[in-house]
């Protein structure tokens, strides 16, 4: 700001040649006496120094010289007033610069400096020039500070004895508010620390000076290239128009502008920002959260958040929100295939040994193969002993075989990460294009979180544990969107997420058209008000299943849940000894208030499905109630089935099922547990061979009667009633899933009969 250039403000008074007449020597103000008058100057056209000159001798200290002018002060601008003076005869005076400081209304503005320092003049004829500068703000080097001032008039003072005589030459008066500029802007200059900007020059140490000095200012990095060559923490805000460049092992923390946006703004380059933001949200930066800012990133690989961080555990909660990432389709997104032969034995369940082509198998690659269950994957490798450690066992892999090592490729990879707990996701798209997966868990981890976010057409994986980093993973109110729709559901191959550990929160989520929802091998699991559909337009197709569990007895909660064309499918597959043994079998499942629809299905389809991978399981503990099962454009058959491909289960053992209040439509045979059942004998028998035909779940046999009410009178054979006590033989026919019922005579009558397919105790 130059008030002279912006606003055409002449702030210099006349030459002294212009006329005494406006020069007081008195304070200025109209009236005072003036050099043309009485004061004891007078005008000297020709100085050897300085040309036209005022020579005044003193009468007076101090002996005052003022431009009667008004000159004006403008809050914000600042003023240096500048005089050349000499002496020429008579004792040594003082000379200083001097002013009256002015109200609007011509009064003097009282309490304030009229005038600045002072100079003692010691040789004759020696030119020395004397300053001030006066403003309205009290800032370093102002020397007359003048709040609320309209105008001054502005000149000098001598000062000492009476008679010196001195030569002054124009006074002149000058905005020097471009020396305030930057504490009236509070910005701060990195190059004023020793910042060179040239690429090559490692700046750290001129950025930390600048910060330092800024004192909550701003720190203004101008048009350059700034090499850090050092961890720097910037404590004040940071504004860039230049670039920077940093090794990534270094870190370059924003406490005051820690966002996206401003990193966006230091590197210029989106990935490399989104690196350094993350790294820095892991550093020591008084910050929980980074803000993406509603900026749309472009990826161009995956990103190894590990190696971003330059950590490999973390366990603060961090969170990073609002915005979206998109993988970029021309990036680097094939996946990494490695085909090997490897040793498995059951005495050792999550390894593989004297496996071949070990150096190309990396953590994280799904392994398929023959007795391999789904989302199994590479932990670990040794490549000392050729060995590879596995998240899940294998359920029937005895011997050396064959098997397939795939790494998909996913936006974010937290594998390097050998622990990262309380990551939180929150409203972020994760724009996968077809091309990429989206995250990749660490390997260990508790509580980590996606909420609110989307995950618009992964390629293969949407959420991937490889680990067990899926412990309390929350996952909340998000969309997923596969890039199968197009594809019937057996063809379709991509997975929303998989688990190998406990307690997973997953809530309120919008699930469109993968092959599985969840594939979970852990206990604990709260489903709760998804919205899954897994269906195509093919009619009487193949459905598959929505939440697949891979643990018998996995002691989860699906609760108001929408489940459109997909059932929810119960297995060991992970389990190393899939025959019955000293673990549990299946129990600790609840449905509750949960609507199942299926349209245009083919008879044989069921919601719930069990595939007991070895034989001698059954169910212990089942809960299905308050459930709406619904088809649309056909009817099924039963609502559950066993999937028999490996091994039926053992109904004799069968305990504590509840398949209650449950409403049903397009259900051909409707299944309840204990079931209600009436039946009438119109011809006199002493035995009441009586089926339950398929009502009891998973086409159960009827292993307890609860109770037998009559209905109505029971009669003998001379129509005389039988008040005669009666007993039962629950499960009299296996084959036939009869009972009997034993009375002391042959009657007829009607009885209502509560009967179970299992032990309730």
């Amino acid at each position: 700001m130059n008030k002279a250039i912006t606003d055409g403000v002449v702030f210099d008074p006349p030459p002294f040649a212009s006329g005494l007449d406006i020069w007081s020597s008195g304070d200025g103000t109209p009236g005072s006496p003036t050099y043309a008058g009485s004061g004891p100057g007078v005008f000297v056209p020709a100085d050897q120094d300085f040309a036209g000159c005022l020579e005044i001798v003193t009468a007076a200290s101090p002996q005052r010289v003022r431009h009667m002018g008004q000159t004006p002060i403008f809050p914000g601008c600042y003023l240096r007033v500048t005089a050349r003076v000499k002496a020429v005869a008579g004792p040594f005076p003082a000379v200083r610069i001097a002013g009256y400081p002015a109200r609007p209304n011509g009064s003097r503005l009282p309490n304030v400096t009229e005038t600045g320092p002072s100079t003692q003049l010691d040789t004759y004829g020696e030119v020395v020039e004397i300053s001030a500068i006066v403003g309205t703000g009290n800032r370093g080097g102002v020397d007359m500070v003048w709040p609320f001032a309209s105008y001054g008039h502005f000149g000098l003072d001598v000062t000492g004895p009476n008679s010196a005589v001195v030569r002054i030459d124009d006074i002149r008066i000058e905005d020097v508010t471009s020396i305030f500029l930057r504490d009236i802007l509070a910005f701060v200059d990195v190059r004023d620390y020793g910042a060179r900007g040239d690429g090559i020059t490692d700046d750290s140490a001129a950025f930390e000076a600048a910060d330092a000095a800024a004192g909550g200012r701003t720190v203004n990095v101008p048009a350059g290239t700034y090499f850090l060559g050092d961890h720097v923490t910037m404590d004040n805000r940071v504004t860039f128009e230049g670039t920077v460049v940093q090794p990534e092992a270094f870190s370059f923390v924003m406490r005051e502008n820690f966002n996206f946006p401003s990193y966006l703004a230091a590197f210029k380059d989106e990935e490399i920002a989104f690196r350094k933001a993350f790294q820095a949200l892991l550093a020591p930066s008084d910050h929980e959260s980074l803000d993406l800012g509603g900026r749309r990133i472009a990826v161009f690989g995956p990103i190894d958040m590990a190696a971003a961080a330059g950590v490999t555990s973390f366990e603060q909660r961090r969170a990073i929100r609002n915005g979206q990432l998109i993988a970029a389709t021309t990036g680097d997104w094939n996946d990494t295939v490695v085909t090997a032969q490897g040793s498995y034995s059951a005495s050792n369940p999550r390894q593989l040994t004297n496996v071949t082509n070990v150096g190309a198998i990396t953590r994280g690659m799904l392994v398929t193969g023959a007795g391999v269950g789904r989302e199994v994957y590479v932990v670990s490798r040794n490549l000392a002993n050729s060995s590879v450690t596995l998240s899940q066992p294998l359920y029937d892999a005895e011997g050396r075989q064959g098997f397939t090592f795939r790494r998909f490729r996913y936006l974010l990879d937290f594998s390097g990460f050998a622990k990262l707990s309380l990551l939180h996701f929150d409203n972020i798209e994760f724009q996968l294009q077809g091309v990429a997966s989206g995250v990749m868990l660490p390997q260990d981890g508790v509580s980590n979180q996606f909420r609110e976010c989307f995950f618009t057409r992964p390629k293969d994986r949407a959420i991937t544990s490889f680990g067990t980093a899926c412990q309390g993973l929350q996952v909340d109110g998000c969309q997923f969107l596969s890039n199968e729709s197009q594809l019937t559901a057996q063809n379709r191959k991509s997975i929303v997420l998989n688990s190998n550990n406990n307690d997973l929160k997953i809530r309120g989520n919008r699930v469109v058209h993968f092959r599985h929802f969840a594939v979970l091998s852990g206990s604990g699991n709260l489903i709760v008000g998804n919205h899954y559909f897994h269906g195509d337009g093919t009619a009487q197709g193949v459905r598959t299943g929505g939440i697949v569990f891979t643990q018998p007895n996995c002691q989860s909660v699906l609760t108001g849940n929408y489940v459109d064309n997909a059932f929810t499918e119960w297995t060991n597959e992970h389990s190393v000894s899939p025959a019955l043994g000293q673990q549990f079998s299946f129990g600790g499942l609840t449905l509750t208030g949960n609507t199942f629809i299926v349209s245009n299905p083919a008879p044989w389809f069921s919601w719930i499905v069990i595939k007991p991978y070895g034989p001698g399981h059954f169910v212990h503990g089942f809960s299905v109630t308050g459930n709406v099962f619904r088809t649309l454009n056909g009817s099924i058959d039963k609502i559950e089935r066993v999937d028999t491909t490996f091994a039926d289960l053992n109904y004799s053992r069968m305990r504590n099922i509840l398949f209650q209040g449950n409403a049903f439509a397009g259900v051909n045979r409707e299944t309840f547990n204990p079931a209600s059942i009436r039946f009438t004998r119109d011809s006199p028998a002493k035995n009441w061979d009586l089926s339950v035909g398929d009502l009891l779940p998973f086409e159960g046999r009827p292993r307890f009667i609860e109770s037998v009410i009559p209905e109505g009178r029971i009669l003998n054979g001379a129509g005389n009633t039988n008040f005669d006590f009666f007993y039962t033989n629950a499960d009299s026919n296996p084959a036939q899933k009869g009972f009997r019922i034993v009375w002391s005579e042959q009657v007829t009558g009607a009885v209502r009969v509560v009967v179970r397919t299992d032990n309730p105790t």
